[in-house]
């Protein structure tokens, strides 16, 4: 069977084991389960801690894992990224008292605190900066006010605990990370499995459709062009002859957030019975 890791907790754990079950694959319904057995799919999910994921499938012990970019880039395991999961977003970067750091240079020979000593160390390697890491479990907002840190690198989202502690956000960001697919390197090389290729194709459905919807209308013979402009779908749109001479339906996928401003421009146009369908999974 295909073995595949997902996070057990967090704020990743519950939209992973979401993404895989509109793929058609089962998911533990008890939060305590650890390994759940989908037969039908020959595959068998592994719930394990979203920082030991990385390790487990670059070791080979495991075959894909779902965790984020910044976890997989900080474990420095032999793992790597086939699939971006589109949500999980978040911006890893330093911050230190106002006034004291402008770029990565200046870290040079300072104090960093993180919960991402691997990522920070080969961020900064990456710009020939020495300095010392100071690894931390959690809540390094408070390291630099008690002198374990002139600098400290974390995930920041608005800034305003930072604040709060006296610290401004510094330097650019050092990865902007989302949840992603993995895969050992190993066996990304050494040929695909067709159970891979469907994993990554299932999602990747799942993915569109949250992006799109079908959109279906009427519009005049003569108007078509104009419509089909604003309403180009994947491959084009489907055109149908109507029993209403000189009309045509037509039905094309478009961008989710572009909907209303589309049936604005189509009704503006003279299209009519405009309908609008979620999409739930696809196969492009």
């Amino acid at each position: 069977m295909l073995r595949i890791a997902v996070p057990n907790k967090g704020s990743l754990s519950e939209r992973a084991t979401t993404i895989l079950s509109e793929a058609g694959y089962r998911q533990r319904r008890d939060p305590k389960e650890l390994v759940l057995v989908d037969a039908e799919n020959e595959v068998e999910f592994f719930y394990l801690r979203p920082r030991d994921i990385a390790v487990y499938v670059g070791s080979g012990d495991l075959d894909l894992g779902v965790t984020g970019r910044d976890l997989l880039l900080d474990s420095g395991a032999d793992a790597v990224e086939v699939l971006p999961l589109g949500f999980g977003a978040s911006t890893f970067r330093f911050a230190a008292r106002p006034g004291t750091v402008s770029s990565v240079l200046d870290l040079d020979g300072r104090r960093i605190a993180t919960s991402y000593a691997g990522l920070v160390r080969s961020h900064l390697a990456d710009h020939g900066v020495t300095a010392e890491v100071i690894r931390l479990d959690g809540a390094v907002e408070t390291a630099i006010r008690l002198g374990v840190a002139d600098v400290i690198a974390d995930v920041v989202e608005t800034g305003a605990t930072l604040r709060q502690q006296g610290l401004e956000i510094v330097a650019e960001p050092i990865l902007r990370s989302e949840a992603v697919v993995i895969r050992g390197k190993g066996r990304s090389e050494s040929g695909d499995d067709h159970r891979v290729d469907q994993l990554t194709r299932r999602i990747n459905g799942v993915l569109v459709a949250r992006r799109y919807v079908m959109l279906a209308y009427d519009v005049e013979l003569a108007r078509l062009d104009d419509a089909v402009a604003m309403t180009p779908g994947i491959e084009g749109p489907t055109i149908s002859p109507l029993h209403k001479d000189g009309w045509v339906a037509v039905q094309a996928m478009v961008p989710r957030e572009d909907t209303n401003r589309i049936m604005d421009s189509l009704y503006d146009l003279g299209a009519r019975a405009i309908i609008v369908t979620s999409i739930h999974a696809c196969r492009l």
